[in-house]
């Protein structure tokens, strides 16, 4: 064969080749092969260019693989593609996806950059079109991050409108879930809650594109968890972990796919699961270079350790959750607590909450800072606070805030001395809490309910219920818990008299003749506070004055 001839047939069949590889690499796009898809274009864009719809199909691939780096690459060389076949929108269309990935990423230069670029060849089009209502996602984020949430949801409305004048899904998806997290976080749950579950309806029926409907998955849980709205939380992360085993080889969104999972899975008491959820979570984010959401895996293997007595691992990945940028607390602080050292505790949940001035952001705090605060005396400092969650639960209605509220509210009061009231409060918690299938907190509420009965003199029902509880902390693995109600049964025949421990240090102060303002100084509490335990002190000894009680306190050798 002459070698012209011979140069001739060897060229086509790299030309058969290659148009091979570009089939294979479609049919693998559509089956969601990953893998297959990536390697088969890349062959084919190495042997020629691809054309910019094929070079999306590979920006795409590359994404779900977890390629970032490469995945803006094809996606600006897909820009320039349509730019020079004079097709402007589908160029603004990849500029505006290349900036929102930048957004999400974090890098802000960048990501200004090519959204300009994108609403500059929008503006040079006449006349409507879907990319309109695209450049008002960014916009809306925006306005949601920065907490003005009536300007969020009109943007969010209007992009709504152009999408479904232009029959665009991934827009309209886009817009509804972002009113729906906006109108939760006005406190305008069930409207808010009904459009997440819409656009919900989009992603599971396979309406959307890949990357959409990781993005959406993952807001909408975020959303949830934001608002404490923890069913349905638990039910779409069931419905994101289904679609991430569908598609073994993808290496994005599986990562925020197995942190949500952990936060459930710990919440369900199901923590040796989800520590390993959280692990694996920590080593996908870490291969995807995604720093900010490795801290918060890192942050809840720290939790998980800290729940099972384990300080030093849970230290390690506090440390770790810092580095990667992300907030250690409350759980850091609540580690010190344990530690024995109150004083840091304090310092941290004040500087923490300081901080923080979403009222749902506050919410996830305070149960810390109740607890911490009662530590060092502060008991001003929780009630005032306990106060704020309520308002906030009496707002956004979820059972988990009302849950959380209620335990708050019962911890200040018992503190207070006020027994009855504590019990009310505990009780409602233990039952929000089981109906919620949160056992650890459920079974603290119990321990709470026990000692309000013993404050009340009723030894009998306090010893149940701390058993009860120290069953359930037995079966999670709650060490800290099994030891300090180990405590509490272990000391039941000393507190016969029905008196705490704080209640007794009052008694043993009034008998040294200090007035109730000495001993508020003395024990860093409110005046008024000392006045209720001195009060509850009277009832529970059956006495009537402070000199009766002082004579009774050392006759029975309280003292």
């Amino acid at each position: 064969m002459p070698p012209a001839e011979a140069a001739g047939d060897a060229r086509a069949d790299r030309k058969e080749t290659r148009a091979g590889h570009i089939r294979r690499g479609r049919r693998a796009y559509a089956r969601r092969q990953w893998s297959d898809s990536y390697e088969t274009l890349s062959l084919a864009d190495r042997a020629a260019p691809l054309a910019a719809a094929d070079l999306e199909l590979l920006a795409t691939a590359a994404c779900m693989l977890g390629r970032e780096d490469e995945h803006l690459i094809i996606l600006e060389r897909a820009h320039r593609a349509h730019l020079d076949a004079d097709q402007t929108l589908p160029a603004a269309r990849c500029a505006f996806w290349a900036g929102t990935h930048l957004l999400i990423r974090g890098e802000l230069s960048r990501a200004s950059g090519w959204l300009g670029r994108a609403q500059r060849l929008v503006e040079r089009e006449p006349g409507e079109c879907a990319e309109q209502g695209y450049l008002l996602v960014p916009v809306m984020m925006g306005r949601e991050l920065a907490g003005d949430y009536e300007a969020a949801h009109s943007t969010a409305v209007a992009a709504a409108a152009i999408a479904e004048r232009f029959r665009e899904p991934d827009l309209l998806a886009l817009a509804l879930h972002q009113q729906g997290r906006v109108l939760t976080k006005m406190g305008r749950l069930d409207a808010g809650l009904r459009l997440l579950d819409e656009a919900m309806v989009a992603v599971t029926g396979g309406e959307l594109s890949p990357v959409v409907t990781g993005l959406i998955y993952c807001s909408v849980i975020e959303g949830c968890q934001q608002v404490y709205e923890l069913r349905r939380a638990g039910e779409w992360t069931a419905a994101l972990s289904r679609w991430c085993e569908e598609q073994p080889d993808m290496i994005n969104f599986t990562g925020r796919c197995l942190v949500h999972r952990a936060e459930i899975l710990q919440l369900r008491g199901a923590w040796p699961a989800a520590l390993d959820e959280a692990r694996r979570a920590g080593e996908r984010f870490a291969r995807v270079m995604h720093e900010a959401a490795a801290g918060e895996a890192a942050y809840r293997r720290g939790e998980i350790h800290r729940l099972r007595g384990e300080p030093a691992a849970a230290g390690e990945a506090y440390r770790e959750a810092s580095r990667c940028g992300w907030e250690p607390q409350p759980g850091l602080a609540l580690l010190r607590l344990a530690q024995g050292d109150p004083v840091a505790a304090a310092v941290a949940i004040r500087r923490v909450m300081g901080e923080t001035s979403a009222p749902l952001g506050r919410a996830g705090l305070v149960a810390a800072y109740v607890e911490i605060m009662l530590a060092v005396g502060d008991a001003d400092g929780a009630r005032e606070t306990c106060r704020e969650l309520e308002q906030i639960a009496d707002v956004h209605r979820s059972g988990m805030l009302g849950a959380m509220a209620a335990q708050a509210t019962g911890t200040v009061a018992l503190a207070d001395g006020d027994a009855w009231a504590a019990l009310v409060s505990l009780r409602t918690a233990g039952e929000l809490w089981r109906e919620l299938e949160v056992p650890y907190e459920a079974a603290r509420a119990r321990v709470l309910v026990g000692l309000a009965c013993r404050a009340l003199g009723d030894e009998d029902a306090a010893v149940m219920d701390l058993e009860g509880a120290r069953s359930v902390f037995e079966q999670l693995g709650a060490r800290p818990d099994i030891a300090r109600v180990d405590s509490l049964l272990r000391g039941q025949r000393v507190s016969v008299h029905g008196l705490s421990a704080r209640e007794l240090e009052v008694l043993r102060r009034v008998a040294a003749g200090e007035t109730n303002r000495a001993i508020a100084e003395a024990l860093v509490l409110s005046e008024r506070t000392v006045d209720r335990h001195v009060s509850n002190i009277l009832a529970k000894l059956r006495v009537p004055s402070r000199a009766a009680a002082t004579a009774y306190a050392y006759e029975h050798r309280l003292l």
